[in-house]
């Protein structure tokens, strides 16, 4: 990529942009470009931490997995945030990060990280709200999946994702929702069917299309705005 592109990236990820341009500028200083396609594994539960990267306009999901190859999903992690903070250089986490939604990311090592977020006052201040919020989402994600039916917890899971992309229209398998919303496939595809029957999406050949954005909100459970306003104001002081 450009180094102009590089430049203009950060107006793509909320958190970057939110800090201090001094801050940013030594961050920047440390970030490479990265483009991850679909199924792309980030890191695995225990492995250490290598890389910390910074989504622009794809979707990343931490994932529980188990010994029967299924996994479950418990956060997504969008342009609102970054994947894999290490509490500690060399550090790792419980979780698999897999790209569901392919897309531009900022890639920084995590001894960089590490050393920047021990350094910078903002950027530590930052990546503490937005732990909060993150172990909020997977905490709410918990009893979503638990308690709310398919279609909402589908509803809330393409709205999220149309909140990250940036376009109506993205990439995604039933076979790879019914992974991320623990569901069988052909649970996923009546749910589908049902709000694409209602006017509020269209699925065609593995990609959708947001096309009432209002309704689906109305279909969402109430977990949407809860995480989406956690999120936002992690780059809005959070208080």
């Amino acid at each position: 990529m450009e180094q102009h592109a590089i430049e203009t990236a950060p107006a793509a990820n909320h958190l970057l942009q939110s800090l201090p341009a001094d801050e940013r500028t030594v961050l920047m200083s440390h970030l490479r470009p990265a483009h991850l396609i679909v199924k792309t594994v980030l890191f695995d539960p225990g492995q250490p931490i290598d890389s910390v990267y910074f989504p622009i306009d794809g979707v990343v999901s931490l994932v529980t997995p188990l010994s029967d190859g299924n996994i479950v999903e418990v956060a997504t992690i969008g342009n609102e945030g970054i994947v894999g903070v290490p509490l500690v250089a060399g550090g790792s986490l419980a979780v698999r990060a897999i790209s569901q939604v392919g897309g531009r990311t900022l890639r920084m090592d995590a001894r960089s990280f590490v050393t920047e977020f021990e350094r910078l006052d903002s950027f530590h201040s930052l990546v503490q709200r937005y732990i909060q919020a993150l172990f909020g989402q997977i905490s709410q994600a918990a009893a979503c999946n638990r308690l709310h039916s398919n279609e909402e917890r589908l509803s809330r899971w393409l709205l999220m994702s149309h909140d990250r992309v940036g376009t109506d229209t993205f990439p995604i398998t039933h076979e790879f929702l019914g992974q991320m919303l623990g569901s069988r496939r052909a649970t996923v595809t009546l749910s589908a069917g049902l709000l694409q029957a209602a006017g509020l999406i269209r699925y065609h050949r593995g990609r959708v299309t947001i096309v009432d954005r209002e309704g689906l909100e109305s279909v969402s459970c109430e977990c949407y705005a809860i995480i989406r306003n956690a999120l936002e104001r992690v780059v809005s002081n959070g208080n």
